[in-house]
């Protein structure tokens, strides 16, 4: 029988992304790869950027501007499907060169045999107003 949302998996969870998170906003990118896939079938889809492949994020994350990455997040979701499925979707607002944006974050995760890893990322920014 489906279980959705088993707490336990629920908080696990959120404190993987509370770690991505913290990751991303310090530009740990140790931390960032290790939290992806490590395959050429994972993706992520980025404000900008479409990648396929954990090679493709690395070299991502290696040119990235490392100045200015906090952001406040809002409506932070984690559904879990099973014991090994879960999804998390947040929004975000940040100020990029003076101006503040606001986007929206979605990730899969799968447990794998070597731990939780996302295997599907997007982002993307609103229009601005």
């Amino acid at each position: 029988m489906l279980q959705i949302n088993d707490p336990a998996i629920v908080a696990e969870l959120t404190a993987l992304y509370l770690t991505y998170e913290k990751a991303l906003v310090e530009n740990d990118i140790a931390t960032l790869d290790g939290l992806f896939w490590d395959s050429p079938d994972v993706l992520r889809f980025g404000a900008t950027e479409n990648l396929y492949g954990m090679e493709a994020i690395k070299a991502f994350r290696q040119g990235r501007p490392t100045k200015n990455l906090a952001r406040d997040i809002s409506n932070l979701k984690v559904v879990t499907f099973d014991a090994a499925t879960a999804i998390v979707t947040l929004e975000f607002q940040r100020l990029t060169d003076g101006t503040l944006r606001v986007g929206r974050q979605s990730q899969v995760w799968r447990k794998l045999p070597e731990g939780w890893k996302i295997v599907s990322a997007h982002v993307s920014l609103l229009p601005l107003t």
